[in-house]
């Protein structure tokens, strides 16, 4: 297996970039995630790494080998696509081995690989059956044994789930990380899903527009946003964005929230804090229905029971809209007024630019 190298790595079509220079490196071993809203160019950064598409600049390299020029056949990676690709006329034991045997692998040793992989996936009782006989998982999962007979340095996976249902996704997604464990080879995952790439992620990387917002671990992500943008997506729900008047005071931030109330914050746990606009940030699990710091008048707009919990959707007085999570058992219906306590000692702080004014001891 090996590490992956993207330095100033560029994409256009015609006139337009699509990748704006981006440079990442990916461990060996480490479990990848690209995320980011449709058209970021996670799919096509994930192409240039398998080199099914060409570079407009920079270099991509595959441990010690730079790759940016070497054909897909070459670059000994192995990608899943987010359509099975299964030829219907072959048994599933002929689609995993199909590679193999135009790479003119011997018969005895193809037997072997495609064994080897049927086993890690349990597909063993489904050697002989065509793909109309099959479940979408099960096909989803001869996709990914026929990468895995390749022996390949990189796994790539492009949003390999996204054609199946809600139950089977979260099964496959176990499935996958179960492999990943098993095998400890480098994987890079493309997916829009950012609760995919939270459950199953080592490291993240947060695009937009074809730039890299932020690279970090799940929980870094989550509790650390770098900025608006990836505050609003990672999570679900994803975190209360609030837009408030800032002053400085006594050492402390006071800060005026929807309906004139104030809070006040000490400064030194921000840096740059200042007068004026700020974006004030709180996870749903920050804010309460029963208790709390600060307290604000609001109507629910909509209740979404869950089960273990319950997302109430809360208008607050100045029309701004937050979503507080409770538990499954917690009083209130569509229509009613309420009162929300604001946890402000896991609140964050945005700029006028929503960037993150971080806490010291957050500061990566």
């Amino acid at each position: 297996m090996a590490e992956v190298n993207l330095k100033a790595l560029r994409k256009s079509f015609g006139s337009v970039e699509i990748i704006k220079g981006v440079d990442l490196k990916i461990a060996d071993g480490e479990f990848c995630v690209f995320v980011g809203p449709s058209g970021c160019g996670k799919s096509t950064l994930l192409r240039m790494i398998a080199g099914l598409e060409s570079t407009s600049g920079g270099a991509v390299s595959i441990g010690e080998r730079d790759v940016t020029a070497l054909e897909p056949s070459e670059r000994r990676v192995s990608m899943v696509f987010q359509s099975y690709a299964l030829y219907p006329h072959m048994t599933v034991a002929e689609n995993i081995g199909f590679g193999l045997k135009m790479t003119g692998h011997k018969r005895a040793a193809i037997a072997e690989q495609t064994a080897k992989a049927a086993r890690l996936l349990q597909l063993e009782p489904l050697l002989q059956r065509k793909p109309a006989q099959l479940s979408g998982g099960q096909r989803q999962r001869v996709a990914i044994g026929r990468a895995i007979v390749r022996e390949p340095d990189v796994f790539l996976f492009d949003e390999p789930l996204s054609n199946l249902d809600a139950s089977l996704r979260v099964q496959m997604r176990v499935e996958i990380a179960n492999l990943h464990q098993s095998l400890g080879a480098t994987m890079i995952y493309v997916t829009h899903d950012q609760v995919e790439a939270l459950t199953m992620a080592d490291k993240i990387v947060v695009l937009r527009a074809g730039e890299i917002e932020q690279i970090g671990s799940p929980l870094d992500l989550y509790h650390k946003p770098a900025n608006t943008f990836v505050a609003g997506f990672i999570g679900s729900p994803s975190m209360n964005l609030i837009e408030v008047e800032a002053a400085c005071q006594d050492g402390a931030i006071v800060l005026t929230l929807p309906g004139g109330h104030e809070a006040r914050i000490d400064a030194g746990q921000f840096t740059g804090a200042d007068k004026g606009k700020l974006t004030l940030g709180l996870r749903p699990e920050n804010i309460s229905l029963q208790t709390g710091d600060i307290k604000l008048l609001g109507t629910i707009r909509l209740v979404e029971r869950l089960g273990s919990e319950t997302m109430f959707h809360v208008t607050l007085a100045g029309g701004e809209s937050v979503v507080v999570k409770g538990g499954g058992h917690d009083p209130g219906r569509a229509g009613e007024t309420t009162t929300i306590y604001m946890s402000l000692n896991q609140c964050h702080l945005f700029d006028a630019d929503g960037v993150a004014l971080r806490h010291p001891e957050r500061l990566s």
